[in-house]
């Protein structure tokens, strides 16, 4: 179904209706030399900015990739929110194969549609960009973050991404368990790519039995080589069945979470990296009705948006990591709101982050 414009009506009813979109702007790119198709999504500048990255990714239809923007960047208003940084949210999608299409003109091309927003957008690596891709993009654009250390960057955001998403899981067991520690616990990682590795790195040096799983079996075999302790297993569909797991942590891609894993998982904690892993609304209460403990995806994963924040100020890791150190502290007061206000975490989250953006629309 299309409206008189030509474009689909549900994108423009998701975008226009204020309990799922609200969005202040939405550019759909396209540079038919380089073959660039993109879209930018800002969903509010009320704390400062729009900050969020760019996922280049092989969308089934525009549609979806439109889809797509308006959730990850609405998602980011919440999350910088959360961490306390004086930006909004926004994001943007590229939408092909970056192994068949991404290339320098491509990149260009994009960094020059970041440039012409004025810096009401800030972009940075995601799904499909790396360093390297940044890089290329701030030649455009000053308003890039996510860069190289050679090129005045942070470099990988992943290391406190990771960093992060250890420090929710740890206030997770302090509140499901009495101790802030995963020693003793098996953590069932899904995804162990840019972030998932790094994830890893710290459960095993804090005493964790993981499992894991990952399309890519090159990504598997990095991590059975580095730490021979480690399980890997076929398939999330296994991971989520594991017998015994304490904690279930996606990585990977979002909708991780919905009404066929749901039944299934037998975690008592969901913590993870992953942007979007509530597949649709109602999914939290799912969770909280089998009594699994869910750490709101958008306030520990925050590590990396922590870190390239930072880097328009002059990056310092050891003031990051401080910040990112936080997101333990955060994460035991959503878990005290949901539970003063009876309601299930993640919206005990979106009740905090709202009420920050609706004091900064009032100043």
């Amino acid at each position: 179904m299309t409206d008189v414009t030509g474009a689909n009506a549900d994108v423009l009813h998701t975008l226009f209706r204020s309990e799922q979109g609200g969005h202040e702007q939405v550019v759909l790119c396209q540079d038919r030399a380089s073959g660039l198709k993109a879209v930018i999504a800002i969903h509010s500048t009320a704390l400062g900015p729009a900050l969020g990255g760019t996922r280049f990714y092989p969308y089934a239809s525009d549609e979806e990739a439109v889809a797509d923007a308006l959730n990850l960047s609405r998602g980011m208003s919440y999350k910088n929110a959360m961490a306390g940084l004086e930006h909004g949210g926004g994001k943007a999608v590229i939408i092909g194969d970056p192994e068949q299409i991404k290339s320098e003109e491509l990149l260009l091309a994009y960094g020059r549609f970041v440039d012409s927003l004025g810096g009401r957008y800030v972009t940075a690596c995601d799904v499909g960009t790396y360093v390297a891709d940044m890089d290329v993009v701030a030649r455009e654009s000053r308003w890039v973050t996510g860069r190289s250390p050679e090129n005045g960057g942070a470099g990988d955001s992943s290391v406190l991404t990771a960093y992060g998403v250890f420090q929710g899981m740890r206030a997770s067991a302090e509140h499901l368990w009495g101790e802030p520690t995963l020693r003793g616990r098996k953590v069932g990682v899904a995804g162990v790519g840019k972030v998932g590795h790094h994830l890893v790195d710290h459960l095993v040096s804090d005493g964790a039995e993981v499992v894991i799983t990952d399309v890519r079996e090159d990504s598997v075999r990095r991590i059975l080589d580095r730490h021979p302790q480690v399980t890997a297993v076929a398939d999330t569909a296994t991971l989520i069945r594991t017998e015994g797991l304490d904690v279930y942590a996606p990585c990977a891609l979002g909708g991780a979470l919905n009404d066929a894993t749901v039944p299934v998982l037998t975690a008592k904690v969901v913590c993870g990296a992953a942007n979007n892993q509530l597949a649709h609304p109602g999914v939290e209460k799912d969770l909280a009705d089998r009594g699994i403990l869910y750490a709101p995806d958008y306030v520990v994963n925050a590590g990396g948006v922590i870190q390239v924040a930072d880097e328009l100020h002059g990056f310092d890791f050891d003031r990051c990591k401080a910040k990112a150190s936080k997101i333990f502290d955060t994460t035991l007061a959503i878990f005290a709101r949901a539970k003063e206000d009876g309601i299930p975490p993640a919206a005990a989250a979106d009740r905090i982050a709202e009420h920050r953006m609706a004091e900064a629309r009032g100043r």
